[in-house]
C-alpha cells in the first residue's frame, strides 16, 4: 500500500462518542452477546506531555478507532480517527502537538506470504496535517514487518524521534552499506527519515538514553545463536561487555535504562528461588547486581517513564497482577490509590511528563476495567469511562482460585467461574486453557469466561505447566510436553470436577485458542471418554508443518525458531514425536462434534491449520463445523469477530452438553 493510499483512508470525523460516556444499561438476566463481544470501549490511553489532550483506542461500529479528547479545556467532541481495512493498535504522543498512530495491516512484505505489517502516521490532535513516518524510505514498505518501533522521543528535541529500520543494501553517502538494521531520527512534522547510526549485519536492538544519545545494542550471532551487548563509548565507537547463549529461547532480555542512567535492567532468573525478576548491568564494566525479585512469583510486566523510557517499576501475579514503583513518589502514589480501591487491581496507564495527571484502570474478576483521570493536584479522581458497559456485577460469576495436583505431583495453578445463581453442582463445564503457551491466566476480568459463566457454564481455566508466572521450572517443565504432561495437567483438572462434583461427567466441553485450540483438540483426541465436545479458534493442529512455516517466515537459524523448537521439539529430529502429538495426524480418535473457526487473515498461525484439521476429520468420518472468518487476524480484532465466536459457541455448546 502507498503512503498516500495509507493517509487516504485514514480519515477523520469530528462526531461525539457515547460509548464510553454512557450511563450503563439495567442489569438483565441474560446480557446480549454483545456486551461481552464488544472491543472494550476504552484502551491504551495516552496523556499528551503537558497533559492537555488525551488519546484513546475505543470502539466505534466494533473496529478499533483512535480518539483525541481536549482536556484542558475540557471538551466533550473529540476527534475520531476511523480505519476500514487495517487496525489501529497503538497511540502515543511525541510531543505536544503531534500524535503517533500505529496502524497493523497484513501485506506481501516479502515473498507469497502475507504477514503482520505496522506503520506509524502521526497527526495534530485536531487530526490535520497527517504524515507517515519513513515517507522518505523505500525500505520501509520493502524489507519490513515492522516500520513502527520507537526507540527514544528524546523530549528535549520535540521535532524528532529515533526510530530502527531494516536497511536492505542501502547506498550511504555513495558508499553501499550490507543489510541491517539502522537507526534514523525521524522528522514528526514530515515524516523523513535521516541515517544517523549502524551497527553490525547481527544487530537485533538498540537503546538509548531517553535524550536521543546512544546508549548500547544488542547483536545476535548465528550458528550458535549468541548475544552480545555492546555499549556506546565517549569514543564514539562500541565495545561489548557481555555475551549469553541466545539457544533455547535464553540470551538478554533488556528493558531500559535504570533510574539513574548507570545501568542496563535486564531479565534475570534467581538462583535460589528460580523466579524470573531483574538485575542491574553497569554499563561501565557490564557487573551483574540483583534487583528485583519475587521469592515466590516472576515479574509480570515492567513499567517504563512514557517520556524517557527509563524503568520505573515493576509487576508481580499471584493472583492479581499488583504493580510496584522504584521511583517513590511513583510508589506513594500507588500506595494510595491501591488504597482506594481495596481488593482489585489497580494499574497507572499513562501520566503527563510533570506527572500532575494519571490515566488509571481499576478491575476485579466481576469488575471490568473502568479508567479514571487521577489529578495528583487536587488528589481527585474523575470517571472516564467503562470498558463493558453493558454488564453489570450481577451478570458475572465468581472467580475462586481452584488449584490441584497433577498426578506427578506439580501443584497446578487453576481458576474456577462459577454461573452467577447457581450452587457448584452437578454443573455443565467449559475448560478453557489458555493460549500461549508461554502466557498464564489470572484473577482479573475475562469476557470470554464470564459469558460462558453467563450462559449457565462453570469454567476452568488451568495453568498447566509451561505457563509462565510461577518461576522457571514451571515453565520448563513444559517444554516437550506439547500433547503430554501439559495436557495431562488439563486432564487432571477435570477429573478433580467431577470428583468434587461440580462437573457432570456427561457435560464437560474444551474450549481454546491458539495453543488453548491445540489443547482443546489434543483434549478431543488424547482423552475422548472425556468430552461432550471440543472448540477451537485458530489451533495449532499439526505440530511439523507449524514448525516449518515459522521457520519460512523468520528463518530456520533465527531466534524465533530455536525457542520454538526448544519448547515443541525439533521438527527433524523429533518427527515421530510430533506426530503422535498433532490432532490432526489423530483425528480418528476423536469421538465428539468438534468446532473450528480461523481467521483467513492470521498470521501466527495460518488458516491452513485449521484447514489441515477439517480434512482429517472428515477423511475419519467424524462431525465438524469449519467457519472461516474473512480479513480477521489471529487476535480477534473486531467486535464482529467476537460476537460471531461467542455465537458459534453458544450454539456449539448448548447442542452438545445443553443448558
Amino acid at each position: 500500500m502507498s503512503v498516500r493510499a495509507l493517509l487516504r483512508r485514514l480519515a477523520c470525523l469530528y462526531v461525539p462518542v457515547l460509548s464510553c460516556l454512557a450511563p450503563a444499561s439495567l442489569a438483565q438476566t441474560l446480557p446480549p452477546v454483545e456486551a461481552f463481544g464488544t472491543l472494550p470501549m476504552i484502551s491504551d490511553p495516552a496523556l499528551s506531555p503537558d497533559g492537555a489532550h488525551l488519546a484513546l483506542i475505543q470502539a466505534r461500529k466494533g473496529r478499533p478507532v483512535a480518539t483525541i479528547w481536549t482536556l484542558d479545556p475540557p471538551s466533550g467532541v473529540p476527534v475520531i480517527l476511523p480505519y476500514e481495512e487495517g487496525f489501529i493498535d497503538n497511540v502515543r504522543w511525541a510531543n505536544n502537538h503531534r500524535l503517533l498512530v500505529r496502524i497493523n495491516l497484513n501485506a506481501r512484505v516479502w515473498g507469497d506470504n502475507v504477514n503482520p505489517w505496522h506503520r506509524t502516521v502521526v497527526i495534530d490532535p485536531d487530526a490535520s496535517n497527517a504524515v507517515v513516518l519513513f515517507s522518505n524510505q523505500q525500505n520501509a514498505r520493502d524489507f519490513n514487518y515492522s516500520a513502527s518501533h520507537v526507540t527514544d522521543l528524546a523530549p528535549d528535541d520535540p521535532n524528532h524521534i529515533y526510530m530502527p529500520l531494516y536497511s536492505a543494501g542501502m547506498v550511504m553517502g555513495g558508499v553501499y552499506d550490507a543489510p541491517r538494521i539502522t537507526m534514523f531520527r525521524v522528522d514528526v512534522n514530515n515524516g523523513k527519515a535521516e541515517y544517523v547510526e549502524r551497527g553490525s549485519d547481527n544487530t537485533v536492538e538498540w537503546f538509548m538514553d531517553g535524550s536521543g544519545n546512544f546508549v548500547a545494542r544488542l547483536d545476535q550471532s548465528k550458528d550458535p545463536l549468541v548475544d552480545h551487548l555492546l555499549v556506546y563509548t565517549p569514543n564514539k565507537d562500541w565495545r561489548e561487555i557481555a555475551t549469553a547463549d541466545a539457544q533455547n529461547a535464553s540470551g538478554f532480555t533488556i528493558y531500559g535504562l535504570s533510574l539513574d542512567g548507570k545501568s542496563l535492567v535486564i531479565g534475570a532468573t534467581a538462583e535460589k528461588s528460580g523466579t524470573d525478576g531483574l538485575v542491574l548491568m553497569s554499563i561501565a564494566d557490564g557487573k551483574q547486581t540483583g534487583f528485583y525479585f519475587d521469592p515466590h512469583y516472576d515479574v509480570s510486566k515492567v513499567m517504563t517513564d512514557p517520556w524517557t523510557g527509563r524503568v520505573v517499576g515493576a509487576a508481580v501475579t499471584q493472583n492479581q497482577e499488583r504493580d510496584f514503583y522504584f521511583d517513590p513518589k511513583l510508589q506513594e502514589m500507588q500506595s494510595s490509590l491501591d488504597a482506594q480501591f481495596p481488593g482489585l487491581a489497580v494499574h497507572a496507564l499513562s501520566w503527563d511528563r510533570a506527572v500532575d495527571k494519571v490515566i488509571v484502570s481499576v478491575e476485579g474478576p466481576t469488575s471490568p476495567p473502568t479508567i479514571y483521570l487521577f489529578d495528583r493536584r487536587t488528589n481527585t479522581l474523575n470517571r472516564l469511562g467503562r470498558t463493558y458497559p453493558q454488564l453489570q456485577s450481577t451478570d458475572l460469576g465468581q472467580v475462586r482460585v481452584y488449584d490441584y495436583k497433577a498426578r506427578d505431583g506439580l501443584d497446578i495453578p487453576a481458576y474456577l467461574t462459577l454461573p452467577p445463581g447457581k450452587e457448584a453442582k452437578n454443573l455443565p463445564v467449559v475448560i478453557l486453557p489458555h493460549g500461549g503457551p508461554m502466557a498464564r491466566d489470572t484473577m482479573e476480568f475475562d469476557w470470554e469466561s464470564q459469558f460462558l459463566a453467563n450462559r449457565g457454564y462453570a469454567v476452568l481455566q488451568p495453568n498447566f505447566r509451561g505457563s509462565t508466572g510461577y518461576g522457571a521450572k514451571f515453565t520448563e517443565a513444559g517444554f516437550g510436553e506439547w500433547g503430554l504432561k501439559m495436557q495431562d495437567d488439563i486432564t487432571d483438572g477435570v477429573k478433580k470436577l467431577i470428583a468434587d462434583g461440580i462437573a457432570d461427567p456427561k457435560r464437560i466441553c474444551i474450549v481454546g485458542g491458539s495453543y488453548g485450540g491445540y489443547a482443546a483438540l489434543a483434549g478431543a483426541a488424547f482423552t475422548p471418554e472425556l468430552y461432550a465436545c471440543a472448540a477451537a479458534w485458530a489451533p495449532v493442529t499439526d505440530l511439523r508443518h507449524f514448525l516449518s512455516t515459522r521457520s519460512s517466515d523468520f528463518g530456520s537459524d533465527s531466534y524465533m525458531i530455536s525457542s520454538w523448537s526448544h519448547f515443541i521439539g525439533d521438527r527433524w529430529h523429533d518427527a515421530d514425536k510430533l506426530d503422535a502429538a498433532s490432532p490432526s495426524e489423530n483425528a480418528g480418535k476423536i469421538r465428539a462434534p468438534i468446532l473450528l473457526v480461523h481467521g483467513e487473515a492470521d498470521a501466527t498461525v495460518r488458516i491452513d491449520q485449521s484447514e489441515r484439521m477439517q480434512r482429517a476429520l472428515l477423511h475419519a468420518g467424524r462431525k465438524v463445523t469449519f467457519i472461516r472468518i474473512d480479513k480477521e487476524t489471529h487476535y480477534m480484532q473486531t467486535a464482529d469477530t467476537r460476537i460471531r465466536w461467542l455465537t458459534e459457541l453458544e450454539k456449539f455448546l448448548k447442542e452438545n452438553i445443553g443448558n
